[in-house]
């Protein structure tokens, strides 16, 4: 099966990026997968700050090869470095409908939210960027997509522009993609709401073990728990809901510890750090491998490129005849 998912480089990747990136290493042991870094998709919302693009750009490579990603079994590169996807976004918006842009359903609230943050997205690029994404998995003739369930729409949307395609034109040349849903573990920010760098509530892959102390320590506890031997609620306590995760072998212990008032606040944020650090050792030491080499990690970004370029050619040329251009 061929697959294809990307990221926008806005930041840092935090470990609620763990569990996608995860996946795509799965994904890569029995598939042929392209991975790439949507640089276009990040001027969609970006396009006045672009000062630290290319510096997000080589930090999330780093990441995902810290990850686990292999560039020996996936395809690995920068979506302005293979040309051919604008030509191919801009040949499906001659006959795709505004209507169908206009109605896809995150369209609006993104527009209303990021209006609240002082950002203007009334722009045609912004509008446009569900048919982009459709173009980015239609030119390497994707089968599956490892999306989340907030995308369907999306990837929805691509199977629509690739039915009218083959429609149009007379031809079978573009398949229609399928869903890949993984089980992702979905984790708050330190304050309990979602975790993103734009609200300084996440804790960073590449963060170092005392950086991660420092944003375990600010997580917010059970508002009930005044004393350290007050009886604790895990249930409501955005703490333990991160030992679930990182530390599923002292669950029970830390659960019964919490509830009888025999372990403080601090003691168990202690613990968790450490077991968030003792997962994340082996990314800091893959990640710390390839920064120490820029040249190979230069010539992943080329090779991905020039692999990505004739693939996504030899689709171009057929889009190309299909159309008569």
């Amino acid at each position: 099966m061929r697959i294809l998912s990307g990221m926008r480089p806005t930041g840092r990747l935090h470990i609620g990026h763990l569990s996608v990136l995860e996946n795509w290493v799965r994904l890569q042991e029995e598939n042929e997968c392209f991975y790439f870094i949507s640089d276009w998709h990040a001027l969609t919302t970006g396009y006045d700050n672009t000062a630290e693009l290319q510096e997000n750009i080589r930090a999330m490579l780093l990441d995902w090869l810290g990850a686990g990603l292999d560039p020996e079994r996936s395809t690995i590169f920068v979506q302005s470095h293979v040309k051919e996807h604008a030509e191919l976004h801009l040949l499906f918006s001659m006959f795709t409908p505004l209507s169908w842009l206009e109605r896809v359903p995150t369209y609006k609230d993104q527009i209303q939210q990021l209006g609240k943050e002082g950002k203007d997205v009334s722009t045609y690029g912004f509008l446009g960027y569900p048919l982009l994404m459709a173009a980015d998995i239609l030119i390497y003739l994707a089968d599956g997509v490892p999306v989340g369930e907030d995308q369907l729409p999306h990837l929805e949307f691509c199977r629509e522009v690739a039915r009218r395609f083959n429609y149009l034109y007379k031809t079978s040349l573009f398949p229609e993609p399928q869903a890949l849903l993984a089980k992702v573990a979905m984790l708050p920010g330190i304050d309990g709401r979602k975790m993103s760098k734009s609200y300084h509530n996440d804790i960073p892959m590449s963060a170092a073990p005392e950086e991660v102390w420092e944003r375990v320590r600010l997580m917010v506890t059970d508002p009930a728990r005044i004393h350290k031997t007050d009886p604790g609620h895990p249930e409501v306590c955005l703490v333990h809901r991160y030992h679930e995760i990182y530390n599923g072998e002292e669950i029970e212990e830390t659960r019964v510890s919490c509830r009888g008032g025999r372990i403080g606040c601090v003691p168990c944020k202690k613990r968790l750090a450490e077991k968030i650090n003792a997962f994340l050792e082996p990314v800091r030491e893959r990640r710390a491998r390839w920064a120490a080499r820029p040249e190979l990690v230069d010539e992943i970004l080329a090779a991905g490129a020039a692999k990505a370029r004739a693939t996504a050619g030899r689709t171009m040329a057929m889009v190309r005849e299909a159309m008569g251009v």
